[in-house]
């Protein structure tokens, strides 16, 4: 599972990527799962974070789904018209 930090803004966003895009390498199974549940202090770059996420589980033949996306984050992504890339983790 990948871990989002408790803070993810566009100073933050190039080195969480990094970090997330390594341990995305190393999931197995069929799903990449990223929990979001830390987020505290975010803007629309943990969207952008989420969705390079989505596209290089997509290029590893994986889906993508986030667990625990505060609400505040799921209103970006609805405002933004991404919901729908970001489905909620079962």
């Amino acid at each position: 599972m990948l871990v989002l930090p408790a803070v993810l803004t566009h100073a933050d966003a190039s080195a969480c990527l990094r970090m997330l895009a390594q341990g995305l390498r190393s999931e197995a199974g069929d799903t990449v799962v990223a929990d979001a549940a830390a987020l505290q202090h975010f803007d629309s770059s943990a969207l952008a974070v989420l969705l390079e996420c989505r596209r290089e589980a997509l290029a590893s033949g994986k889906r993508f789904a986030v667990r625990g996306m505060p609400a505040r984050l799921g209103e970006l992504a609805g405002v933004y018209g991404v919901s729908e890339l970001l489905p909620v983790a079962g």
